[in-house]
């Protein structure tokens, strides 16, 4: 099988390298302005990977090519945070294909929704199935030019769904060949649903907004976790949890995942993050103007508050830290809209409209 990455970041090497030392033959792609990850891996015509995934892993192509990253693909990973899925779609749309399986991983807010929806391919069309993953499945980190070090590959708790759900098991008998502890999910809503950054990282960013600004780091989790700290992140995922339920779809608690996925020992929301092995020694960012809030709150949030008006559940809480860290950015975050219902052209519809679309 013939596989291509599209992003040559942590999780972009990563899954590459993971992917070659599995015996698939890989290449990989990334956009000009973030070409010296992907010269050195051309150059030496491989990624070395150290931690839980071990080796030199070949690589047949390494470029800004996308034709060429991805001609004669089998399969195709779009790995990348939120704001990389619309450029990617755009560009991959240039040389799209019948017959491609695309997996974006992780999904993060919807990134198989945006992909379909900008190839102009309907949501239940299998012309080109895109499916998306609840989580990266690596703690991982670039250690220099072409190396990656994988902390920890998630032996359990990746959920993977596809547009259209009709063909879940096609493309989950693929990605299981190298995440064999995943775990098929009905639909996109229910790993849209999963993503735990969007409780975590918010509130813990939030009640921390006076360490990040000031001169000294501080550990992101040990320190900036408290009782306090953890009692906002249990009312956000309890109103999570009851969009979930309104939408009859099943999904973990952010603790339980935690611990599921071993970067946690303890199923709670203070000493189960602060105390956890998995996230020990992460020092917290610099700067207010960083993913945990552009992302986690400017995608992640404003979506499930979204959702949440469709099946009739109310998000205080959510709805309260989206106005303050609007006012701490200096942006009015739900006028952006970078995702919500409307951004997928699914705005006016029923749960049971919405649900039906992605079957």
């Amino acid at each position: 099988m013939k596989i291509a990455v599209l992003g040559s970041g942590n999780g972009g090497c990563a899954v590459a390298a993971d992917c070659a030392l599995h015996g698939y033959e890989v290449s990989i792609f990334d956009f000009p302005q973030f070409s010296s990850n992907i010269d050195a891996i051309a150059k030496a015509k491989g990624i070395k990977a150290t931690g839980q995934v071990e080796g030199f892993a070949p690589i047949a192509y390494a470029g800004s090519d996308l034709l060429k990253a991805t001609q004669g693909s089998d399969l195709i990973y779009v790995v990348g945070p939120s704001y990389a899925h619309l450029p990617m779609a755009q560009a991959y749309k240039k040389v799209m294909r019948p017959g491609t399986k695309i997996i974006v991983c992780p999904g993060t807010n919807g990134g198989a929704l945006v992909f379909k929806k900008e190839l102009g391919i309907p949501f239940n069309d299998d012309t080109i199935t895109v499916a998306e993953t609840s989580t990266l499945p690596y703690a991982c980190r670039i250690q220099g030019p072409g190396e990656v070090h994988v902390y920890l590959k998630l032996k359990a708790g990746v959920y993977i769904a596809t547009l259209p759900a009709s063909n879940n098991q096609k493309i989950f008998e693929n990605f299981n060949s190298v995440y064999p502890g995943s775990t098929l999910y009905e639909n996109v809503f229910q790993t849209i649903l999963q993503n735990g950054n969007n409780v975590i990282h918010p509130a813990i960013s939030l009640l921390n907004v006076g360490r990040i600004e000031s001169p000294e780091n501080f550990l992101f989790y040990e320190q900036g976790v408290t009782p306090a700290g953890g009692r906002l992140m249990k009312a956000v995922d309890e109103e999570r949890m009851a969009i979930a339920e309104a939408m009859d779809l099943n999904i973990l608690s952010e603790p339980e995942i935690g611990v599921v996925q071993g970067y946690m020992t303890e199923n709670n929301y203070d000493t189960g993050y602060s105390k956890a092995p998995g996230f020990k020694g992460i020092i917290a960012q610099t700067q207010i103007d960083y993913r945990y809030f552009t992302e986690d709150v400017g995608f992640g949030l404003i979506l499930l508050s979204d959702l949440a008006k469709v099946v009739g559940v109310k998000t205080p809480v959510m709805d309260a830290i989206i106005e303050i860290v609007s006012v701490l950015l200096e942006r009015d975050l739900k006028k952006e809209g970078q995702r919500t219902l409307k951004s997928f052209g699914l705005d006016g519809l029923t749960k049971k409209e919405l649900i039906g679309l992605v079957s």
